[in-house]
């Protein structure tokens, strides 16, 4: 007999299946010369593949793997001249996460307002689904409150697709090309040097999910990186393969929560999600310009550190199109570790502010 059957076997099936259509998606989007290809032509194949009940499935090995890499990845950016260079954009940061916390807050009213009439719709639920950033948190945060955690998760999986699909291929219509490259450590590939940059990087995403902490290994791997990076002792560069794969399965994580029903399930939610997640992108584009323009930052460099999208999805974007890798991750990480920090409170204080309004105002309408 076979030491793989059924079940596993199966599950093998799923994963090779996913695998090779996000492979071919990436080599189209290659040869269509879009951004992102590696992100982005996994993430439409999965998804298009998933909602249409094919048996595609996102392995949490390696997206666990891909965030590692990535983080790894991002970490190197930051060099000695570049670390120093980071506490000049204080300012800059808290006003971003400011910005963030507001731009959530508005998005809350509209999805409240827009779908009140929904059956099983609270308030905690529309909360939960505004937060810019932490989706697997945020669905966490709602059930403990009662919220419908579909709902949340459909919120946050469609805002991030939409800032991949349009933020990218807007910069590439504009011919925005940053000319950032990396720093040579981060160039150059030893192999003795990459399999203990790739051991110490692993073992902070390691002791981070042993504390429990969200993200650990995106968030372990680039506290790693970073201290070597910043300590000029990064033993190694990441070659660009290592990179690529990464970008592929994360793609392939993210489109395979799309199942057949996302788009039919409360299509009147999706809709006002979509409209929404737009609205903000062009408010966010507008408040971007303003800052670099008082901060003397580059625009597309802060489009992308206070875009809302996932943290990962933004750092990408900015490795690839060479904008800010560093200024990008400090403003998206910060912004997303106080959204982790602030939103259960934020929360508190919103459901004390509905007790005190007037009879007929309450957390389910």
């Amino acid at each position: 007999m076979s030491p793989i059957d059924g079940p596993a076997r199966a599950g093998l099936s799923r994963h090779a299946l996913t695998l090779a259509l996000a492979l071919g998606g990436a080599l189209a989007c290659l040869w269509l010369r879009t951004p992102l290809p590696w992100f982005i032509g996994p993430l439409l194949v999965t998804a298009a593949a998933a909602m249409s009940g094919l048996p595609v499935r996102g392995s949490l090995v390696l997206r666990n793997t891909g965030l590692w890499v990535i983080g790894t990845a991002l970490g190197l950016y930051f060099t000695p001249e570049v670390v120093a260079m980071l506490p000049g954009l204080a300012p800059v940061i808290a006003t971003s996460i400011v910005w963030a916390l507001a731009c959530g807050y508005g998005y809350y009213h509209w999805l409240w307002r827009a779908n009140r009439a929904l059956p099983g719709l609270t308030r905690e639920t529309a909360f939960f689904s505004s937060a810019i950033g932490g989706a697997s948190e945020m669905a966490l945060l709602a059930d403990r409150r009662g919220g419908r955690v579909d709902l949340v998760a459909s919120a946050h999986s469609l805002r991030i697709m939409l800032v991949v699909l349009t933020v990218p291929f807007a910069m590439q219509a504009l011919g925005t090309q940053g000319t950032e490259t990396a720093p040579l450590a981060a160039r150059a590939v030893q192999p003795a040097g990459l399999a203990l940059l790739c051991a110490l990087t692993a073992l902070g995403g390691l002791a981070l999910r042993a504390l429990r902490a969200p993200n650990p290994w995106m968030l372990g791997a680039l506290a790693v990186s970073v201290l070597l990076a910043a300590r000029d002792a990064a033993p190694s560069g990441l070659p660009q393969e290592m990179s690529n794969a990464a970008q592929l399965f994360l793609g392939c994580a993210l489109g395979a929560r799309f199942q057949p029903d996302f788009l039919r399930a409360a299509p009147r939610w999706m809709l006002s999600v979509a409209a929404g997640t737009l609205a903000m992108i062009v408010a966010s584009a507008l408040f971007a310009w303003g800052l670099a323009a008082a901060a003397g930052q580059h625009v597309a460099t802060l489009v992308l550190g206070t875009c809302p999208g996932g943290m990962t999805e933004m750092a990408i974007t900015a490795k690839v199109l060479q904008l800010g890798v560093p200024v990008v991750t400090v403003l998206q990480l910060l912004r997303y570790l106080a959204v982790m920090l602030l939103t259960a409170r934020l929360w508190g204080w919103e459901a004390r502010r509905l007790r005190r309004a007037p009879r007929g105002v309450g957390t389910s309408g």
